[in-house]
């Protein structure tokens, strides 16, 4: 894998984990959304009254993937293009159903979907590097 490439993949992996892991953390244990700043009335136009599912899912889904992702590309597994593209659209998706859920859109759904998009295309990137290899 190109060195910056792998380094951007790197920091957005991690970037995306830690703050994935924070978040669905303080979600999980704190359901009405106090340990962050949020209420559930974020919620009203949702299908959760609380933010334990929405956290749970955060804390797997962008957390602890993005770590898991995050290993395959240290370790160089061949797997890698395929993994940071998947990471990349479900980060995409998570922040579309969020902005369709809230019905606004905020600075974290700008900042984390331009890094789902940047995954998608290092992924894809990496995809067509490893067909041509092979």
């Amino acid at each position: 894998m190109n060195p910056k490439r792998k380094l951007l993949a790197s920091f957005l992996l991690l970037f995306n984990g830690i703050g994935a892991i924070y978040g669905g953390g303080n979600l999980i244990m704190h359901p009405d959304g106090s340990s962050l700043g949020i209420t559930t009335e974020w919620l009203k136009y949702s299908p959760f009254d609380n933010f334990l599912i929405p956290g749970i899912i955060l804390f797997v889904v962008n957390g602890l993937l993005s770590l898991f992702v995050l290993i395959a590309v240290i370790t160089n597994s061949r797997f890698r293009g395929k993994l940071i593209f998947a990471e990349g659209v479900l980060l995409c998706g998570w922040i579309l159903i969020q902005m369709i859920m809230l019905r606004e859109v905020n600075f974290l759904h700008i900042t984390l979907g331009s890094v789902g998009i940047l995954l998608v295309i290092i992924g894809n990137l990496q995809i067509s590097d490893d067909s041509k290899t092979r």
